[in-house]
């Protein structure tokens, strides 16, 4: 995965390509808008952290020189928090926005939801997925339990939805949770079990694709 930050701080370019790179992330750097648009225009990133006050090219026409051409995720960065900056950054596509100053952890968190956001779109847009009896229609939000249709509750699938994404990953409880229920959700990671039990037995024979990974999480075990 490849991030681009943009902004014309240089700490601030610093103190989230360390978080990213922590998280390994690929990063590149961009000090305005016009260094962003020529980056666009030779590399594929995978999402854009954009500062909207910079010079030679302010962080809104950037984006919208960049749409032009290529769908990337954007996530604003900026010093206001005015309603009237946040909606026209969402008239012109952006996907999330943050307000200075931040919590890097706040914005890896944002990061890593959006990109789950926009694979899942991807999958959901595509995708059937079928192991033996069990049947899960991404585009319909439908489970079959040997031809059966069950009726789960919008968490337990967004749950089954993002195990089954990422199959024969190991994921933790904590992962699950910033995924599944958000980075702002108050939770302890009894709700993920609680949740995991109820989808387990609406899968009937099918329970044990949903593997306990002893001391972390979960995972779909294909």
């Amino acid at each position: 995965m490849k991030i681009l930050i943009v902004d014309d701080e240089e700490k601030i370019r610093n103190v989230i390509k360390e978080y990213a790179e922590f998280e390994g992330y690929e990063v590149e750097e961009a000090k305005d808008g016009m260094d962003a648009v020529n980056l666009c225009k030779n590399q594929n990133f995978d999402i854009i952290i954009m500062d909207i006050m910079m010079p030679k090219l302010d962080g809104f026409s950037a984006i919208k020189e960049i749409k032009k051409s290529k769908n990337i995720p954007v996530i604003m960065l900026s010093a206001r928090g005015e309603e009237y900056d946040k909606l026209f950054g969402f008239e012109i596509g952006i996907d999330d926005y943050v307000v200075k100053p931040f919590s890097p952890k706040e914005v890896m968190a944002r990061i890593n939801a959006v990109l789950n956001r926009v694979k899942i779109s991807k999958e959901s847009d595509k995708e059937k997925y079928v192991f033996e009896g069990l049947e899960i229609d991404m585009l319909a939000r439908n489970v079959f339990v040997d031809g059966v249709k069950k009726e789960l509750t919008p968490k337990e699938y967004e749950l089954l939805q993002y195990l089954v994404l990422n199959k024969n990953i190991a994921l933790s409880r904590e992962n699950i949770l910033n995924k599944v229920w958000g980075y702002d959700f108050y939770g302890e990671d009894r709700t993920v079990d609680t949740h995991v039990k109820m989808l387990r037995n609406n899968l009937e024979n099918y329970r044990d694709k949903i593997v306990t990974v002893r001391g972390m999480g979960y995972k779909f075990e294909e």
